[in-house]
C-alpha cells in the first residue's frame, strides 16, 4: 500500500446557495471532486420507512415506495422481518402494501430507482455501526497487525459496557488508527442515541417518510475525508465555516483546528485550478506529459479506457516506448477514475507489451496508484485479449452523469449521420410520397444548411433525375433550428 505523508493534503469546500463542492488536492493535484446540488442532494445513507407496492418473485426482489419519483428497488438477499431482523427464506414472505425500514445504497441513476438495503449502517467519524450485525470489523486499510488487534479488542469491550441491551456490530473506519478510547467511546456514544431515535421514529411511521437524512455535503466531508494526512481544510463560506466549527468541535475535535476560512476575492477553485481540472474530467480525451493519450468512455454497462503512444516515440525500442507509455498511463487512469467518480466494471486497454515482467510491473502500478482510493476497487489480472478488468464500487452519480445530458442532436450515439446519408433518406421519403399521394404543386424539403447545400451541389444531379421520375418540381428551404439529421418533406 502507498503510505501517506502527513499533513499533505488540503480539502476545499466551495459553497453557494445553489450548490456545495468538495475538492480533495494531494501534493498540489486535484484528486477528488464531490458535487452536490442543493435541489436535489444525494440519497445514499439516507433513511426511509417505505412501503413495498410489488413483490417480483422471478427477480427475487421488490419495489419499494419511500416517496421518492420513482419506486426504489430492494433484493430478498437485504430483506430482513419481524422484531429479531432475521432474513426470509422466500420471496413469498414479502407482502405488498407492508411497510419497512431500508436505507439507500446507490443514487436513482438514469432510469433507474435507487438501491436498497434493510442491513442497516450508520457511520460516525471512527465507526460504523450495524444494528443486524454481530461481528467486529477492522478496515483492511489499517495493515499493521498489533494496531488492528488493539482496536478489535477496544470496540468489543466499549460494546460491552455500553450497547449490551441493544447489540449490533462495528467496523473501524481507516480513519480510526491509532485513536485513544475516549475517542472510540464519544463515537460509540453519538452512534447507539442515533440509532434509538431512527428505530423508535420508525415504529411509530407508516411511510412512505424519510427517517433519517445523511449530512450535507460539506459536513460529511469533515467526517469521511479528513485524515491525519490533510494539512488545512479551506472553506469559503463563513455560514458553512460556522456550521463546520460547530460539527467538529462536538464529532471530530481534531480537525477543528484545521479549519480556515477563505475570504479572498479570486474564487477558491480558480486558485487551485480545480475549474479547469473539472472541465478536462468531462473530455474523453486524456493527454500525457509524454505525448501519449487516454480515451475514456462511459456507457451503462462500463467504462473503457483506451492507452495510446500518440506522439510519444521514445529513444531506444519501442518495447521500452510502450511499457513507459504504460506506466505512465497506470497514474493518470487511477487519477481519472477518482476525479470522474467512475464506478462499475472498468476495462483498461493498456499497450501490448511482449515481456512478461513489464506487464507485472505496469500491474503493480496500477494498485500502487488505487491504493489511495476512498472507493474499494479490485484488479484482475491481463486477459487472454490483453485487457486489464477491475471494479470500482459505485454508490453515487459520475461527474459526467451528475453535470451533462445526452446529446439532443445524436442522443448519446457520439456520431451523427453525414448529409450525405440524409439526403439519400430525403430521395426515398419524396419516393414514397409520391407513390401515396399526388402532389399537385410539388415538394418542398426543409432542412439543416448543410444538407441544403449538399442536395444543391454534389446531389443536384440526383435531384434533377428525382424530379423528372416524380414529374414535380423539388423546392429546398433552410431550418437553421434543424440538427443535421432532421429533415421535413412537404407537398406543395
Amino acid at each position: 500500500m502507498q503510505v501517506r505523508s502527513p499533513n499533505t493534503d488540503e480539502v476545499l469546500i466551495n459553497v453557494t446557495p445553489m450548490e456545495s463542492r468538495v475538492a480533495l488536492v494531494e501534493n498540489g493535484v486535484v484528486q477528488e471532486l464531490y458535487i452536490e446540488r442543493t435541489a436535489r442532494r444525494g440519497l445514499v445513507g439516507n433513511i426511509y420507512r417505505g412501503r413495498i407496492v410489488r413483490v417480483l418473485p422471478g427477480m427475487q426482489a421488490a419495489f419499494v415506495d419511500i416517496g421518492l419519483s420513482r419506486t426504489a428497488f430492494i433484493h430478498l438477499n437485504e430483506v430482513r422481518l419481524g422484531p429479531t431482523g432475521r432474513r426470509p427464506v422466500a420471496i413469498h414472505e414479502l407482502h405488498e402494501g407492508n411497510s419497512i425500514t431500508v436505507q439507500v445504497m446507490k443514487d436513482m441513476m438514469g432510469s433507474k430507482g435507487a438501491r436498497l438495503t434493510m442491513e442497516l449502517s450508520i457511520p460516525s467519524r471512527y465507526l460504523v455501526y450495524m444494528p443486524f450485525g454481530e461481528q467486529i470489523g477492522v478496515s483492511q486499510k489499517i495493515e499493521e497487525e498489533g494496531e488492528r488487534e488493539r482496536l478489535r479488542q477496544l470496540v468489543f469491550a466499549l460494546r460491552g459496557d455500553m450497547a449490551a441491551d441493544l447489540g449490533g456490530g462495528f467496523i473501524v473506519r481507516t480513519v480510526a488508527e491509532a485513536v485513544d478510547e475516549a475517542a472510540l467511546r464519544h463515537d460509540m456514544d453519538f452512534l447507539l442515541k442515533l440509532w434509538l431515535h431512527v428505530r423508535d421514529t420508525a415504529r411509530v411511521t407508516e411511510g412512505p417518510a424519510l427517517i433519517a437524512e445523511e449530512l450535507p455535503l460539506s459536513l460529511r466531508t469533515l467526517r469521511d475525508l479528513v485524515g491525519s494526512h490533510v494539512a488545512k481544510v479551506l472553506i469559503d463560506s463563513r455560514e458553512t465555516m460556522a456550521r463546520a466549527g460547530e460539527f467538529a468541535q462536538a464529532f471530530v475535535p481534531g480537525v477543528a483546528a484545521r479549519l480556515e476560512h477563505y475570504p479572498g476575492e479570486r474564487p477558491l477553485f480558480d486558485l487551485y485550478n480545480v475549474e479547469d481540472d473539472l472541465q478536462k474530467a468531462l473530455q474523453r480525451k486524456v493527454l500525457l506529459k509524454s505525448g501519449g493519450y487516454l480515451i475514456i468512455d462511459q456507457t451503462e454497462a462500463m467504462t473503457t479506457v483506451d492507452v495510446n503512444t500518440g506522439s510519444f516515440v521514445g529513444s531506444r525500442s519501442l518495447e521500452d516506448t510502450v511499457f513507459k507509455t504504460n506506466l505512465e498511463a497506470t497514474h493518470a487512469i487511477a487519477r481519472q477514475l477518482r476525479l470522474r467518480n467512475l464506478g462499475g466494471i472498468i476495462i483498461i486497454d493498456f499497450i501490448d507489451m511482449e515481456e512478461a515482467e513489464h506487464r507485472n510491473q505496469v500491474l503493480r502500478s496500477l494498485e500502487k496508484m488505487l491504493a489511495r482510493d476512498h472507493a474499494r476497487t479490485k484488479i484482475t489480472q491481463v486477459s487472454e485479449l490483453g485487457l486489464v478488468e477491475m471494479t470500482r464500487k459505485r454508490t453515487r452519480e459520475s461527474l459526467e452523469q451528475l453535470l451533462c445530458e445526452p446529446c439532443p442532436v445524436c442522443e448519446g450515439r457520439g456520431t451523427v449521420k453525414t448529409a450525405e446519408t440524409v439526403c439519400f433518406e430525403i430521395f426515398r421519403e419524396i419516393l414514397r410520397e409520391a407513390r401515396a399521394y399526388d402532389a399537385a404543386n410539388g415538394y418542398a424539403v426543409i432542412a439543416n444548411q448543410r444538407v441544403v447545400d449538399r442536395l444543391l451541389g454534389e446531389e443536384s444531379a440526383a435531384v434533377a433525375d428525382l424530379e423528372h421520375f416524380v414529374g414535380h418540381p423539388i423546392r429546398f428551404q433552410v431550418e437553421a433550428m434543424y440538427s443535421q439529421e432532421q429533415y421535413d418533406v412537404v407537398l406543395l
